[in-house]
């Protein structure tokens, strides 16, 4: 992998963009001084010597004491580790702490960008307590096994709609039995179809829109009653469709 997408994978986890420089330095080489880490990365001394500092105090390194102070890095699975059980405590301490709105929003929210869209879905099928009604594309909804595994596993109802039932989790009938698969027919499904994204959670939230992978990938979240009613009434519709096609 380049060094400049590693530099952005270590921002992620709280280092500067200094830091990050610093820290790759230390895991290629082992063991460096303030001065031999500053002819390697071409960061001034000072500025080595501050960002060693504090990777010491982020935990991404230990100081060597002898003849003269050295570093080296903490391996990378350690560091990650430790930055994720740090994060773990912070999240617990947040929810437990921040405010929370006396009344929650039932207006209409848009999301934007493939990744946004996700970390919401996300969120909306691991709070699920009842059911959730899905459609999307095959290659959508596969991507969500271990969210939909764990609502299968609590007995929740889980409904999916997509172009080919029998390829979603393909092989794997234990979790296929507890799902409720509408296959949509040939000649209801279409190149704009395997865009969109319909989500129903406890006839409660609604997310809708159209994804491709993208940042200008657009989805309109709400809990607002009578569009959550709308949403529920036209997916419901849309199975009774579904049931009538594969009849005929």
């Amino acid at each position: 992998m380049e060094e400049a997408s590693l530099i952005e994978k270590f921002l992620l986890f709280g280092l500067g963009r200094q830091e990050a420089v610093i820290y790759l330095c230390l895991l290629k080489n082992r063991e460096l001084t303030g001065y031999e880490v500053a002819k390697l990365t071409g960061i001034s001394r000072s500025n080595v010597y501050n960002g060693l500092a504090s990777l010491v105090e982020h935990g991404a390194a230990y100081v060597l004491e002898g003849a003269s102070t050295r570093y080296t890095a903490v391996e990378i699975q350690e560091f990650c580790d430790n930055r994720l059980r740090f994060l773990k405590e912070t999240e617990k301490f947040l929810v437990e702490n921040v405010p929370k709105p006396v009344v929650p929003s039932e207006g209409y929210i848009t999301v934007e960008g493939y990744g946004h869209i996700c970390d919401k879905i996300h969120h909306m099928l691991l709070g699920a307590e009842k059911r959730i009604y899905f459609s999307a594309a095959v290659v959508f909804l596969e991507k969500w096994k271990e969210e939909l595994s764990e609502l299968v596993s609590r007995g929740s109802k889980v409904v999916l709609i997509c172009e080919d039932a029998s390829a979603v989790f393909a092989g794997q009938e234990q979790l296929r039995k507890g799902i409720i698969f509408y296959e949509i027919p040939a000649n209801m499904d279409g190149e704009d179809r395997k865009k969109q994204v319909r989500l129903i959670i406890d006839s409660e939230y609604v997310l809708t829109g159209e994804v491709e992978g993208t940042g200008n990938d657009t989805c309109l979240y709400s809990a607002q009653k009578n569009f959550v009613n709308v949403f529920k009434d036209a997916m419901r519709n849309e199975i009774e469709l579904i049931k009538i096609k594969g009849t005929m």
